[in-house]
């Protein structure tokens, strides 16, 4: 019963939050065009949807981040990413993916469904994951996949600042699940990738990784053909670190194969430029890697003052800079898609240290 009741709700809310936000936010998108290219995404406009303030930052568990999950699902519709679920009554629903969340001391993630459903109803927490899909084409390497992933909640509410208490989120992670739409859009338009490409959306990033967590479990592909990962993080601002406007940095470069492979064909893409930081370690690829599949985050975050604050605001994106690393990212999933799978360096595989992944 808790399974059909969270099936309801889901088609309640997308009669309501589809009219509202994804049929205007869509029209907007393509009556503007901006970014042009091969995106066929107005990142503007895209942007604007998931940071508006009527999102109320996003935070797991809440309307707004409903809303974004309904809006995501149906840009992948308007762009003809296919959904990943069959609609099946009860479970796993077109593009969602439920996530079997609880609310306590912390938000935690269940081993399952029957156990979700013997916690108090109103300790269980509605989530999930918006997951498409572009089938592979290649006889020979269709039945892989990479998945191509961003997380589109943030932290909600908190502290007001200057009289504003809604952490928008903008740049994280507003901006990476627009670019990795803008590269479902690209490859549903063709030409067709040789492997298969999962697009996946997920809910309670902010909270440990929780809906990655639960993708990892019931993957829409096994992850013995998932070959590789890539995450987008806070693509929205330059990292002068990084060399400024249009360049980004991948977390992990030296471990796998990719980083040399970006650079050979020519993306503006350089080693992570504050390894103290230790950003390998703290995206949604760290949880794929620690399966021993080759896994990385794109990112151009520079450390500003705005990261999990009232700031992080459509205003402060530098929209080239923007189009550029969305293009980048575009790139580099047709790579992973069609060219070589990376392979982990020697002594690159966290997943072999258990001070990483035990």
């Amino acid at each position: 019963m808790t399974h059909l009741s969270s099936s309801i709700r889901w088609r309640a809310l997308a009669v309501v939050a589809l009219t509202s936000i994804g049929c205007a936010a869509g029209d907007r998108a393509s009556a503007q065009g901006q970014g042009g290219g091969n995106q066929g995404v107005d990142l503007r406009a895209t942007l604007e949807a998931l940071a508006d303030d009527s999102l109320m930052g996003r935070r797991t568990g809440t309307e707004g981040a409903d809303r974004a999950a309904l809006f995501i699902a149906a840009e992948l519709q308007r762009h003809g990413v296919q959904p990943a679920f069959s609609a099946t009554p009860g479970g796993d629903s077109a593009y969602f993916q439920r996530v079997p969340l609880v609310r306590g001391d912390r938000m935690q993630l269940l081993e399952g469904w029957a156990e979700y459903d013997s916690v108090p109803a109103e300790q269980r927490v509605h989530a999930a994951n918006v997951i498409g899909i572009v089938p592979g084409s290649d006889p020979r390497l269709r039945d892989e996949a990479i998945v191509v992933g961003a997380h589109y909640d943030h932290v909600g509410i908190g502290r007001p600042v200057d009289g504003d208490s809604i952490y928008n989120g903008a740049d994280d992670d507003a901006s990476g699940v627009v670019a990795v739409l803008a590269a479902a859009r690209a490859l549903a338009a063709g030409p067709p990738p040789a492997r298969t490409v999962v697009f996946l959306l997920t809910t309670g990033e902010e909270q440990g990784l929780l809906g990655t967590r639960w993708y990892i479990r019931s993957p829409v592909v096994s992850l013995d053909r998932t070959v590789a990962d890539l995450q987008v993080e806070m693509i929205g601002r330059p990292d002068s670190a990084a060399g400024g406007p249009g360049r980004a940095w991948l977390t992990g470069y030296e471990r796998s194969s990719l980083g040399a492979e970006l650079a050979r064909n020519g993306l503006a893409v350089i080693p992570d430029p504050r390894p103290d930081q230790q950003f390998f370690l703290r995206s949604d690829n760290v949880a794929f890697a620690c399966q021993g599949i080759p896994a990385h985050t794109l990112s151009s975050f520079g450390l500003h003052a705005d990261y999990h604050g009232p700031d992080d605001e459509v205003e402060r994106i530098d929209f080239a800079h923007f189009a550029e690393v969305v293009e980048a990212t575009i790139a580099a999933v047709r790579l992973l898609a069609s060219g070589d799978a990376p392979a982990w360096n020697e002594g690159g595989d966290p997943s072999r240290n258990p001070t990483v992944c035990g």
